[in-house]
């Protein structure tokens, strides 16, 4: 018989981080821990491809930043109850032993499935009050595309983000730009 982890009701980040939670991925939600789904194949496919593009583009720069997948960030408004697990994140500070979260990501990627779409932009718009975001990249699953959001030079988020159905994409959080199609061209995607 297999032990299952009793799920707490509320918890703090700091109770959070140590929670054993047994099988499966969680991440923290208001004080409340959520399971999250494995990731559909492509989904998966897109974020190991993006991660390995925007990794080789870092190492090129050789900046310092790093691209890691599935770290966990801490929103500042709620921040004692909140550690959301982004699909991606690039980081230029460095990477201490025992660290349990990001520090200051520059750039945040979620990858948009039709059945989590409501969690992904809850997610996107926690990521707006991390001081050092410079954009979020929403990627869809379904078709090629993706939605971006660009803080300003004063520091202020669009109201909504710039959508993209392919052609060239433009990071300037990580001074970088490559063809969205290019990304998904073993995905069958749909325009």
């Amino acid at each position: 018989m297999v032990a299952v982890a009793k799920i707490p009701v509320r918890m703090t980040v700091d109770e959070f981080l140590k929670w054993e939670s047994g099988e499966g991925r969680y991440e923290l939600v208001d004080g409340e821990p959520r399971a999250m789904a494995p990731a559909s194949p492509i989904h998966a496919y897109l974020q190991n491809e993006l991660g390995s593009i925007i990794r080789n583009h870092l190492n090129a720069q050789q900046n310092g930043c790093k691209a890691l997948a599935n770290p966990g960030v801490v929103p500042n408004l709620l921040s004692d109850h909140n550690v959301r697990i982004t699909d991606l994140a690039v980081t230029c500070s460095p990477l201490l032993p025992g660290q349990a979260v990001v520090s200051d990501p520059v750039l945040v990627v979620e990858i948009l499935s039709p059945s989590n779409q409501a969690k992904t932009w809850a997610n996107v718009w926690a990521y707006t009050n991390i001081p050092s975001v410079q954009e979020i990249l929403i990627l869809r699953s379904d078709r090629v595309g993706a939605d971006l959001l660009r803080r300003s030079p004063s520091g202020q988020w669009p109201k909504r983000p710039v959508t993209m159905v392919g052609g060239e994409l433009e990071l300037e959080s990580i001074g970088f730009r490559f063809d969205l199609s290019v990304l998904y061209a073993e995905t069958n995607p749909r325009l």
